[in-house]
């Protein structure tokens, strides 16, 4: 049966950089503060980049650094959630913008958790055999959907791209298992309205910026990206020594370190680039997978990723690379 090999990475990150010392000249709080208590010095925002600009430099990036071409991908997912667009789709925009004319192409949401939810997506069309090349995206621009005079959320996120060529194989290398879940429950705890037209029947008000439970949030990723790891593991006979690294959803340093400790895990097994990029939801993994890629770390190595975030959704996959 085929399953899907990572065959090339490649990310984007806008040139525009705001520190910790730019956010204090425009909402109250300090480098010291946001650092603490979150590991993140700076993040990128797209000043001059849309949604769709961004992932489709990250996909051109992926195709030239897999040797694939454009026309030879049969699926384009996109996990976002801060398109300008409801329609089209991110996915169908960055088809045109690379050429991928023989890909259908569709976005997911799922949220920070967007990227393994679209990694199993792809695996299950791979098994049928329906696809044998697919374009993982995880994109977003929260920084146009985020209340900038709140300091609980506009200091955490940041704009940028990742994504990742996936090949139909039959090779020991690849994707191992992925699993998901979601807890419906608890869907308000992070939220982003749309927002919509006024109509003459009502009007639609003026509050739709992201909102959340800091506190409700790191505690449900501190107990369940544990808990997804180990079912996973159980899943496929494996042991959590034989996992060499982990890249977990950029969200909080201190959500990391805490996975980490409950894993029994040393926290250099964590790769960490949050310091620099922030928050960048779907996007999160992928960039990371790239930056790894491109030092040469991730070559004969087992990967586990984990994503989560609103919905509530989590997942975690494994990965063996070449």
């Amino acid at each position: 049966m085929y399953h899907g090999k990572i065959v090339g990475t490649g990310s984007f990150l806008p040139d525009f950089i705001v520190t910790n010392d730019d956010l204090a000249k425009v909402v109250e709080t300090s480098d010291d503060w946001i650092y603490t208590r979150t590991g993140i010095k700076e993040r990128r925002i797209a000043k001059d980049y849309g949604v769709s600009d961004m992932a489709a430099q990250a996909a051109k990036n992926a195709l030239d650094q897999s040797g694939v071409k454009p026309e030879e991908i049969d699926l384009i997912i996109t996990a976002t959630v801060s398109s300008e667009y409801s329609m089209p789709s991110v996915a169908c925009m960055v088809q045109g913008k690379i050429g991928a004319k023989n890909a259908f192409a569709f976005d997911l949401q799922a949220a920070c958790s967007g990227f393994v939810y679209g990694l199993d997506v792809i695996e299950q069309f791979i098994k049928t055999g329906k696809v044998k090349k697919a374009l993982l995206i995880g994109v977003e621009k929260l920084s146009q959907v985020l209340n900038w005079e709140d300091r609980s959320t506009c200091v955490l996120f940041g704009d940028g791209a990742g994504a990742v060529i996936i090949e139909a194989t039959k090779e020991v290398y690849g994707v191992i298992d992925v699993l998901n879940k979601s807890i419906g429950t608890d869907w308000d705890v992070l939220t982003s309205k749309i927002k919509h037209n006024d109509t003459p029947y009502y009007k639609q008000g003026e509050d739709n910026y992201l909102k959340m439970d800091g506190q409700q949030v790191f505690q449900f990723a501190c107990k369940k990206v544990p808990e997804i790891f180990e079912e996973l593991l159980t899943n496929n006979g494996l042991e959590t020594i034989d996992v060499d690294l982990f890249v977990l959803h950029q969200a909080n340093s201190r959500i990391i370190e805490r996975v980490a400790k409950k894993m029994g895990q040393p926290i250099d097994k964590f790769y960490m680039n949050i310091e620099k990029c922030g928050n960048t939801s779907a996007a999160t993994i992928p960039i990371a997978l790239d930056e790894l890629n491109g030092k040469g770390e991730l070559s004969g190595k087992t990967v586990g990723i984990s994503g989560f975030g609103a919905g509530l959704t989590y997942g975690a996959a494994f990965i063996q690379f070449q």
